[in-house]
């Protein structure tokens, strides 16, 4: 009990200071912070698209898959291209059929001509049926490849480098031309921030961001600010080096600056604690004293002082050891 009185008399008199280190209190700028919730999102979300309608007979991916830029994803066959194919290919046969015919008539009609037993008519109407049919050959064959290619494209690619992100249909499907295979997010990961339309002015890009718990196990840059508020809220997006994606739309909390206000700190082996008081010793003329004070949050190796000191105060960092009880 002596030595309770004892210590709490210690804080109302002017004491000798031992090998103390004192320094002027002058107010520092303090970032204040608000945590708010971020969400990881793909930088591009890109749908795989069914090019051709028909039945999905092959679909190689799912939900979480990574894939390369040009990866097959699915295979959709419509069966009647190769219905079409075989008229083509009919169609052309025939045709090679009435050429050669045309171009037999072609020569004999030349033969005639050299004997004076036909007219120069006859043998350009029989060069003009030549032409026509070649014509109409390479006009078949030109249609062949369009099918052919339409069959080519029932092959789905993957349209970026990423990780699939959905997969709404199912083997056996039937799709329309247009319809979504998969969606795949691709051009890296961000996070994407909703925060408070009242702290708008106070964001600017390039800002350092904290991201983590509360003390911050990793750090980001504002990259973007939207300048469309919706619901009463700013988005904006931070860069995060190695930020993961395995999982897409994940909620992290991330603290932002929103202002700053001046504050008083001291070292924390300035703080003395004694009696369940805490006190700094400040110097007086040639005395020192122990004030009391209110600390506040923690930072680093210094402590906020809320209330009992002012700034010019000269604080004594060493007194006593600066020994914590």
């Amino acid at each position: 009990m002596k030595s309770l009185i004892f210590g709490f008399a210690i804080g109302l008199l002017p004491l000798a200071v031992l090998g103390e280190t004192e320094f002027e209190l002058q107010p520092t700028p303090q970032v204040e912070w608000k945590a708010v919730y971020g969400r990881i999102e793909a930088r591009d979300r890109v749908p795989a698209r069914a090019r051709i309608g028909g039945t999905l007979v092959e679909l190689s991916v799912t939900e979480g898959d990574l894939v390369e830029a040009g990866q097959p994803l699915a295979r959709i066959v419509d069966e009647k291209l190769s219905f079409q194919l075989s008229a083509i290919d009919a169609q052309i046969q025939s045709l090679g059929s009435q050429l050669d015919n045309a171009k037999t008539e072609l020569k004999r009609g030349e033969d005639l001509l050299q004997r004076g037993a036909t007219t120069v008519q006859r043998l350009d109407a029989l060069r003009t049926q030549v032409a026509v049919l070649t014509g109409q050959i390479d006009a078949i064959r030109a249609n062949r490849q369009v099918v052919k290619q339409q069959a080519t494209e029932g092959t789905v690619l993957a349209p970026t480098t990423g990780r699939v992100l959905d997969v709404p249909v199912t083997q056996g499907a039937v799709l329309m031309p247009g319809e979504s295979i998969a969606t795949i997010g691709g051009g890296g990961f961000f996070l994407r921030l909703a925060i408070p339309e009242r702290h708008a002015t106070t964001l600017s890009v390039g800002s350092e961001i904290s991201i983590g718990d509360v003390a911050g196990k990793a750090s980001g840059t504002l990259a973007r600010i939207y300048p469309q508020i919706e619901n009463g809220r700013v988005v904006a997006d931070v860069e995060v080096e190695g930020l993961p994606d395995t999982f897409v739309d994940a909620r992290v909390l991330v603290r932002i600056p929103v202002g700053s206000r001046q504050v008083l700190k001291v070292p924390q082996k300035a703080l003395i604690t004694r009696s369940g008081l805490d006190f700094v010793a400040i110097k007086e003329g040639e005395d020192v004293v122990l004030r009391t004070v209110v600390p506040g949050e923690i930072q680093g190796d210094m402590i906020e002082i809320l209330t009992g000191l002012t700034a010019g105060d000269l604080v004594v960092s060493d007194y006593m050891g600066g020994d914590h009880e």
